[in-house]
């Protein structure tokens, strides 16, 4: 019998000040038990660095048509592909073919990530936007979660503050060229 997922509900304010975004809302993520805890946390961190209306988690590990959060217009179109942790250039290749923007979100070593791209097809791999975070920020956020947490994250200025159930922690949101 398999193991299902793991569903940890996350209540989010969000003061991006960066782009101008305020929103209060429920998150519940279904954590596979494939899945690591920082893979976890990175990924509601781009959901909520990306938030925007038509945004949602994409249909999860198994599907090879969605990346891992999806921004969609009214239409249906893809607006934005964001994938979390490293992914391969294949799936940034069909990405970029599909949607207006592309970006990563990685809770690994940047530079070997990029580095696994080199050489690599990859449609517009100059418009990709890839982005990480100090690695003991996300241990840290780790070992804060629980089934059901509180979630206040600020942005200003590039800097990223996050306050998980009563702790606050705070990193730098760096950004990598692709190529």
């Amino acid at each position: 019998m398999a193991i299902g997922s793991t569903i940890y509900t996350f209540t989010v304010q969000l003061a991006d000040m960066d782009r101008g975004v305020y929103d209060d809302f429920t998150l519940r993520v279904a954590r596979h038990p494939s899945e690591t805890d920082a893979y976890m946390v990175t990924r509601l961190l781009a959901y909520c660095l990306e938030y925007t209306e038509g945004i949602a988690f994409g249909e999860g590990i198994s599907s090879t048509d969605e990346p891992t959060v999806i921004v969609r217009d009214l239409t249906g179109a893809v607006m934005a592909w964001i994938e979390v942790g490293a992914p391969d250039a294949e799936r940034l290749h069909h990405g970029s073919r599909i949607a207006e923007r592309v970006a990563v979100y990685t809770h690994r070593d940047p530079a070997k990530v990029i580095a696994a791209w080199s050489g690599k097809r990859i449609h517009n791999v100059d418009a990709i936007e890839v982005f990480s975070f100090e690695s003991a920020f996300i241990a840290d956020a780790v070992e804060l979660l629980e089934r059901r947490s509180t979630v206040t994250l600020t942005v200003t200025e590039g800097q990223l503050y996050l306050d998980l159930n009563g702790t606050t922690l705070s990193t730098t949101v760096h950004a990598h060229s692709a190529i």
